[in-house]
């Protein structure tokens, strides 16, 4: 049965690219600000490495069909998304700018003036701007305010994130998209998504980090003062892992993924050598008898690989400039975030407390998308909706209609030809 649709209620759609698997979120948003997901679908990715679009076709095909898929659950068509970035190595610039205002009322005029003069002392040199986020603002040096509309004073200041990523990643992931016969509504980078879904309200105002630990890379946003102030991305995640599976137990891709997910652990333990696994061998057939190996031999692979990514992880906050402001949450996103002991590690490894974190504020998800592989898609609904204030401009969505023109051209060409 097709869900119904409340009379009035906004059709919002979240498309989350990833290296392992591309998934659709549609969802309405009701007047009271809530959100209900009426329709979902996830696919195997195909065509993106490490959160970069490198075979176009295949990532044509494998977007068409989880949007299709959600599209036939939810019994509406969309011609809009707003989708998730991992690739062209995001970069994070901390920008703030002050002017006068001449002791009256803080209007709106003012706000627009002073955020768009801030935005335009980025850096991009090659880049394409993805976020511009007030952090907050101030009057005459006072302490931040969130809204300074109507107070008075001399001095109007404002502290603003700035996200850039790298030109060339982002024009053909909406090329891709525009394919797809879709319209790319905003770019939000993976973790900064992640975050707006699985962090309470607490852990944004007095300093939270989330890691979103996908197949292809580790992302990372820090949140302060209910706003995001860093973001980065680690070219490693949990496909590595798979790989150095495969290549330690000489066995297929797609058997080691499984043996990950059926008897992974990132923290070893005394009575690993006592339970034995079947290991099929590269160039068996799946139901052959294989060799058996000691788990030990599997957790000996996967708690290296894990440790060194969380390590990163560390080493890339140190670098930040904003550790001191990062507090002591960290919360751990992507379907990496599912392998037991991984919260163990993160604490003993960042000495943070560490919690898996998983969609809320958000109804209608299923028990199987509702963990913290699908907290980058419900934060992209959420996002959607509401944009915390962003002053980007239509920055994307020009480069999207842009790109859609010729995208459409090439889709009639294959068609056609």
């Amino acid at each position: 049965m097709k869900p119904k649709i409340m009379s009035g209620a906004r059709i919002v759609a979240a498309l989350d690219v990833g290296s392992f698997k591309v998934c659709c979120f549609i969802a309405e948003a009701r007047d009271d600000g809530t959100l209900r997901v009426i329709g979902m679908s996830h696919q195997a990715s195909a065509g993106v490495k490490q959160g970069v679009i490198v075979d176009m076709e295949l990532a044509q095909q494998a977007i068409s069909s989880a949007v299709h898929a959600a599209e036939q659950m939810a019994g509406v068509q969309v011609r809009d998304v707003t989708v998730s970035l991992t690739g062209g190595a995001p970069v994070t610039q901390t920008l703030r700018r002050e002017m006068t205002i001449g002791g009256g009322a803080v209007k709106d005029v003012d706000v627009r003036r002073l955020l768009h003069d801030c935005r335009a002392g980025a850096q991009l040199e090659g880049r394409q701007l993805i976020h511009a986020i007030p952090v907050g603002y101030s009057i005459d040096g006072s302490p931040t305010t969130l809204d300074p509309r109507g107070m008075h004073g001399q001095m109007l200041g404002v502290r603003m994130t700035v996200v850039s990523a790298a030109a060339s990643t982002v024009r053909n992931l909406l090329t891709c998209v525009a394919r797809c016969h879709l319209e790319v509504r905003d770019l939000v980078v993976a973790p900064y998504a992640a975050g707006l879904a699985a962090l309470v309200e607490d852990e944004r105002d007095l300093g939270a980090t989330v890691v979103d630990i996908g197949a292809g890379v580790t992302a990372l946003a820090v949140f302060y003062e209910g706003a995001a102030i860093h973001m980065d991305v680690i070219p490693v995640g949990g496909r590595h892992v798979t790989n150095d599976i495969s290549q330690g137990l000489h066995t297929r891709i797609d058997h080691a993924e499984r043996l990950k997910t059926l008897y992974g652990n990132a923290v070893r333990s005394t009575t690993d050598d006592e339970e034995m696994i079947d290991v099929v061998q590269i160039g068996e057939e799946q139901d052959a008898a294989g060799l058996q190996a000691p788990r030990s031999h599997l957790t000996g692979i996967i708690a290296p690989r894990t440790e060194e990514i969380l390590e990163m992880v560390k080493r890339r906050l140190d670098q930040s400039g904003v550790a001191g402001v990062a507090g002591q949450r960290m919360i751990l996103t992507g379907g990496a975030a599912q392998l037991p002991g991984i919260r163990e590690v993160a604490t003993h490894i960042l000495g943070k407390q560490v919690r898996v974190g998983r969609p809320l504020r958000l109804s209608g998800l299923a028990e199987a998308t509702g963990g913290p592989a699908f907290a980058t898609a419900a934060g992209l609904l959420m996002f959607a909706v509401d944009d915390r204030g962003e002053a980007r401009g239509a920055e994307v969505k020009k480069q999207s209609a842009k790109v859609g023109a010729f995208g459409k051209i090439g889709g009639w060409l294959r068609d056609n030809f």
